[in-house]
């Protein structure tokens, strides 16, 4: 005669399956509602982010769960990168930059506690940026100098980008063409185009260094607290 399960057994075997199937179901509930709360936050910051810096951005966030940040609103930093940021007249500005401390109001928008940045811009995108204005853009590390070729090659012009003041200003350190000075009011509308694009940058950061290298500009960035702005279509009352 075989001795079936005693009722004891037969209880702990149902508690068990009953744990496992609710610890299951709760995984899945966490589960399903990180992913879900990771494409809210990251669609709305995303969404924020790229209309200050004018490009398509990878957005990377720290290690806290996307789900209690959809909840308490606080994101402690997020990692963006750009690879054609807009600021102001200039285009083709890489920019690696890392804000902090976020705290995300429930109908978008915030505020930003904390942000640095490594912005480079290259000469094919100074070039770019200038247009017709010059035919080819050169840059030395050794002299800080900016070579710019105008008038279709004919003339050359040497500017130096340095910080003065907490803003870049770009000097015009010479300016001709055979021997001769070019005019005024062609050098100068270059020199502010290219002052310009050194002095619009987003979300209350100012430059701190800057660099000439042998392919272009380097700049670092860095910013206090300062309001991340609401995307304009953010119209469903959803928090961040």
């Amino acid at each position: 005669m075989t001795n079936s399960p005693s009722k004891m057994t037969i209880n702990r075997r149902a508690l068990l399956i009953a744990l496992i199937v609710v610890a299951t179901l709760l995984a899945t509930v966490l589960v399903g509602g990180e992913v879900y709360a990771r494409h809210m936050v990251s669609r709305c910051i995303s969404t924020q982010f790229e209309k200050e810096l004018g490009s398509k951005i990878d957005v990377r966030f720290g290690p806290k769960p996307m789900l209690i940040t959809w909840i308490d609103g606080k994101v402690p930093s997020v990692r963006v990168t750009s690879d054609d940021s807009k600021f102001g007249p200039a285009v083709g500005m890489v920019v690696h930059a890392v804000f902090r401390d976020i705290d995300v109001s429930d109908h978008g928008g915030g505020v930003i506690n904390s942000s640095s940045a490594d912005v480079t811009w290259s000469n094919e995108g100074i070039q770019e940026t200038l247009g017709g204005l010059v035919s080819g853009v050169s840059s030395s590390a050794s002299t800080g100098l900016i070579s710019l070729k105008v008038l279709g090659g004919l003339a050359e012009l040497h500017v130096k980008p340095q910080i003065q003041n907490g803003v870049v200003q770009v000097e015009t350190m010479s300016a001709e063409l055979l021997g001769m000075g070019l005019p005024a009011d062609l050098v100068q509308g270059i020199v502010d185009v290219f002052t310009q694009s050194l002095q619009s940058y987003p979300l209350g950061m100012q430059p701190t260094e800057i660099k000439v290298t042998d392919s272009g500009i380097a700049v670092e960035l860095a910013g206090g607290r300062t309001e991340l702005p609401s995307a304009d279509n953010n119209t469903n009352n959803v928090r961040c």
